[in-house]
């Protein structure tokens, strides 16, 4: 543990221990950074318009230089692992791009959820269990379709109760 070394000397108290800030967690935290800037800015490039016609170009020039190879074991495996790793690197790039795109929404959501008259209740949900959230949907759906049936009723009742109106205006 590190200890401070501003001792009061008035007080005559023995300095205070401090524990060092988690160097792991530190680590972990920037690596997280890094990775998160890495995943997003591939994203923004992988969704251009000019990724793909550079990746279909790749794909062109390869399948022209078929012949050139005689279309050899070689020339079939350079295509193949060049997808395969690409394919391999995005899955974790899209994940990330994906995990914290759901984090913001998820955030936003929880935010609408807490200012307005929802229930505070679904605040965070997404922790849930998928039986719980099973359960939950469930309920919320019985209640919409109880609503829409009260509203139904509602709208019956007036109706009827208009043409009851129309019936004595007609009788005088």
């Amino acid at each position: 543990m590190a200890t401070r070394k501003r001792a009061s000397a008035k007080s005559g108290k023995p300095p205070v221990k401090t524990e060092p800030q988690d160097k792991a967690q530190a680590q972990a935290n920037g690596l997280s950074r890094v990775f998160g800037d890495i995943a997003n800015k591939t994203s923004q490039a992988a969704g251009r318009a000019t990724t793909f016609m550079l990746a279909a170009g790749v794909i062109v020039v390869w399948a022209v230089t078929g012949p050139l190879f005689q279309y050899s074991d070689t020339w079939q495996l350079v295509i193949n692992t060049g997808t395969t790793i690409i394919t391999f690197l995005m899955v974790f790039l899209i994940q990330n791009s994906q995990n914290r795109d759901s984090a913001a929404i998820q955030v936003k959501l929880d935010e609408l959820i807490r200012v307005s008259t929802a229930q505070n209740s679904f605040v965070g949900i997404e922790h849930l269990t998928d039986e719980e959230l099973d359960e939950i949907r469930t309920t919320c759906e019985r209640r919409a379709a109880a609503e829409k049936d009260g509203e139904k009723f509602v709208k019956q009742t007036g109706e009827k109760a208009r043409k009851a109106a129309n019936r004595a205006v007609a009788a005088e």
